[in-house]
């Protein structure tokens, strides 16, 4: 832990008050340097989630960074899909009558691949599938975009860390260059978080949850970032992130979602967020003066 972590018992007070106060005016207290701004889903508000066109909406905007969900079929390839069902955005109920639930993990890679996953966003994008993990990174690859990886339902796929860092090398994703900057795996698990840590050190990694002031400097000895909902931070509580140290030497970072208007977008840079994840990244970035 930094020496910065004596402040966090400081902070983390001023951060149960400054919840309790009511929120700043939009604008007020903006740090001078824009946050990173992640495309949610891919641009998620212009063209269906987490498929291709929406990685290709995010580049035609020039957001670098784009954020997506990872989980396994029946038969063990990795697909990019937020929900653990395919009924919301596919026509799987249609395709499969009779597989209700219709989970993620009780369909093979080939029975996913004949799904349209766009129709129900729009007839515009009638025919877009759901893409393979190697797809995506490849077509974010094409873009020179960064990339912030989540591990969804991890519980559901034993030895999912493994297997998506196995398709990131493949793929080339950990040489230096992407390591460097443009590679963050996060999840909602801890142990997720703590598994790829553990497999490999030199990939950054994120927590996303609001975890205590008090369990930080555990979160910090896995995770370079603690990526709350937007609804749980404040001043205080981004303070005491700051004051740890993650496992690459540099200060806890904080990437908050999900934010969509440039007024949330104005009071959470206030609060001295790094990054900002949105389904609409065009909004965000916008909200601040160009640097």
């Amino acid at each position: 832990m930094h020496a910065r972590a004596v402040a966090a018992t400081t902070a983390a007070l001023l951060g149960t008050a400054a919840l309790l106060l009511p929120a700043p005016a939009a604008g007020a207290g903006v740090r001078a340097e824009r946050p990173t701004v992640i495309a949610h889903r891919g641009a998620s508000s212009y063209a269906p989630e987490n498929t291709l066109a929406a990685v290709d909406k995010a580049a035609e905007l020039g957001v670098e960074w784009v954020e997506n969900d990872v989980q396994r079929t029946k038969d063990g390839e990795l697909v990019v899909i937020h929900d653990d069902n395919l009924k919301r955005t596919t026509d799987a109920e249609e395709v499969f009558p009779g597989r209700s639930p219709w989970k993620v993990k009780d369909f093979t890679a080939a029975e996913i691949a004949r799904l349209d996953a766009g129709s129900w966003f729009g007839p515009e994008f009638a025919g877009a599938r759901v893409p393979t993990l190697q797809q995506f990174l490849d077509r974010t690859e094409s873009h020179r975009q960064k990339l912030l990886l989540e591990i969804k339902n991890p519980a559901l796929y034993p030895g999912i860390e493994q297997q998506t860092l196995k398709v990131l090398g493949d793929e080339g994703w950990l040489d230096a260059s992407h390591l460097a900057g443009r590679l963050i795996v996060q999840s909602f698990s801890a142990d997720s978080v703590r598994a790829v840590h553990d497999l490999l050190p030199t990939v950054k990694t994120g927590f996303l949850g609001t975890p205590s002031v008090a369990d930080l400097s555990r979160y910090a000895a896995f995770a370079d970032q603690i990526n709350p909902s937007y609804t749980t931070v404040s001043p205080g509580y981004v303070s005491s992130v700051h004051a740890f140290d993650g496992p690459h030497g540099g200060p806890l970072e904080v990437f908050t979602w999900t934010v969509n208007d440039a007024d949330t977008a104005r009071q959470v840079a206030g609060y001295g967020v790094d990054g900002i994840i949105t389904n609409s990244p065009d909004v965000v970035r916008d909200a601040f003066p160009a640097v």
